[in-house]
């Protein structure tokens, strides 16, 4: 290698973005989980915090208490107006600031990047109806400024972001990505080319959702009213209507049927290697590379089975650097959807060999599928697995279904040295978002 060379490398290494604090705002046993203890507590014994209220859900009921105790100089005047995805997203912004050492108050995110993953928009629409149905007639100034106030803040591109932004003092690149599912695991690419190129030495990540339980309930008993009418129109081939929100989600399980919902935050803390150093942070580990491909289907809503667009996802992240024989685990991003279970299981098979024993597991059975958290929660989760030398188990997966890979059953950890993982995501329409991550020695 020369001189050149060297420096280059040098310099890449200083520039790696390393993952040094995780901060949630999730569904728990009792109250909400919020670092990184109680989320490994959940699932690690394949704990599920979802409970059943014709449908299955994952609530979190966070009190008034709880959000002053972590943010209580937040301006009233704003705050009372904000939305259950605005608490959620600064309290995981809080905790995670916590873990890695970083004071906000103090001006520690002055110059970070605040990026935000959104996929639902349940939050904002009473915000929007309160404008639409106010009477300019009857309403008075005081009444009017509230409803704008209300309104601003809750416009999508930019809610949770721009109160985080406000709350930090940060003058960084600050924006929101809607990309369903996969929204906060498209940011975590975005933070790890910002690193890389320079732009920032911090950046903070969020992804954040809310989905009105009361929708998904209607939505139940819709579904329940229109099966009678497509069995009867059914044919040999033709597949069943969409699967029911009312059983538990089972995913890599032989009874899977049905996916349950989440509501919640994850928040990751990305800094370059050279400012994690410097103010001696501890670094879980590293994302070492992100690829997003797309099923290029004519059909918005369709999916493809065959799972090659994810096989060209991580291939396109492990490039001529990493080997797939150097992966052990992935963390996978099924829900309990049979069709997710299919192209993963098609991947990985093209990826491993249809004999392959790679552990793969999934954790939305613990807190439900929260959509835009999903990216932040699975590098926060697999990093931690990482470090501990365990992998948790599949939640709510007793009677595996035949799969090309171990989804590691019951309600313990399996052992495992290792210092690379991938982690999945995907968004309706045929996304399928890769991250590769390492441990923080890896090359």
């Amino acid at each position: 290698m020369n001189r050149e060379s060297e420096k280059f490398e040098e310099r890449d290494a200083r520039r790696s973005a390393v993952v040094t604090g995780a901060g949630f705002c999730l569904p728990g046993q009792a109250e909400p989980v919020f670092t990184a203890d109680d989320v490994w507590n959940i699932a690690a014994n394949g704990q599920s915090c979802l409970q059943r209220n014709e449908v299955y859900y994952g609530s979190v009921e966070l009190t008034q208490e709880m959000f002053d105790e972590r943010l209580p100089d937040v301006p009233p005047f704003f705050s009372r107006h904000y939305t259950s995805a605005h608490r959620f997203g600064l309290v995981s912004m809080a905790e995670a600031c916590l873990d890695a050492g970083l004071s906000f108050r103090d001006g520690a995110l002055s110059e970070a990047a605040i990026l935000v993953g959104r996929g639902g928009v349940d939050a904002n629409i009473e915000s929007y109806f309160s404008v639409l149905r106010a009477d300019p007639g009857t309403t008075t100034a005081p009444e009017a400024m509230e409803l704008f106030v209300a309104a601003q803040q809750a416009v999508t591109p930019s809610d949770v972001a721009l109160v985080q932004g406000a709350l930090t003092r940060s003058n960084g690149p600050c924006y929101t990505v809607s990309c369903g599912c996969a929204s906060s695991a498209v940011q975590i690419g975005n933070a790890r080319r910002m690193i890389a190129q320079g732009e920032a030495d911090i950046v903070v990540v969020t992804g954040v959702d809310v989905f009105d339980v009361h929708l998904i309930q209607n939505i139940q008993r819709l579904l329940f009213g229109a099966q009678g009418s497509y069995d009867s129109l059914r044919t040999p081939g033709m597949p069943d209507l969409l699967p029911s929100f009312s059983s538990l989600m089972r995913p890599y399980d032989r009874r899977a049927d049905c996916i349950n919902h989440g509501e919640g935050a994850a928040t990751v803390i990305m800094e370059s290697r050279e400012h994690a150093a410097r103010r001696g942070a501890h670094i879980y580990g590293q994302v070492l590379s992100t690829a997003m491909t797309r099923d290029g289907l004519a059909n918005p809503l369709a999916c493809d089975a065959t799972g090659a667009e994810l096989v060209t996802a991580v291939r396109r992240c492990l490039g001529d650097r990493w080997s797939i024989d150097d992966v052990p685990y992935v963390h996978g991003g099924s829900d309990g959807n049979v069709v997710v279970t299919a192209f993963e299981a098609n991947a990985i098979s093209e990826l491993y060999g249809p004999e392959s024993q790679v552990l793969m597991t999934s954790q939305e059975g613990c807190f439900g599928h929260n959509g835009a958290p999903a990216g932040c929660l699975g590098v926060a989760m697999t990093l931690m697995m990482m470090e501990r030398g365990q992998v948790c188990p599949t939640a709510n997966c007793e009677q595996p279904a035949d799969l090309p890979f171990d989804p590691v059953p019951g309600v313990r950890t399996r052992p495992l040295d290792f210092d690379y993982a991938l982690t999945f995501n995907y968004q309706v329409g045929g996304v399928k978002n890769a991250i590769l991550l390492g441990s923080p020695d890896a090359v």
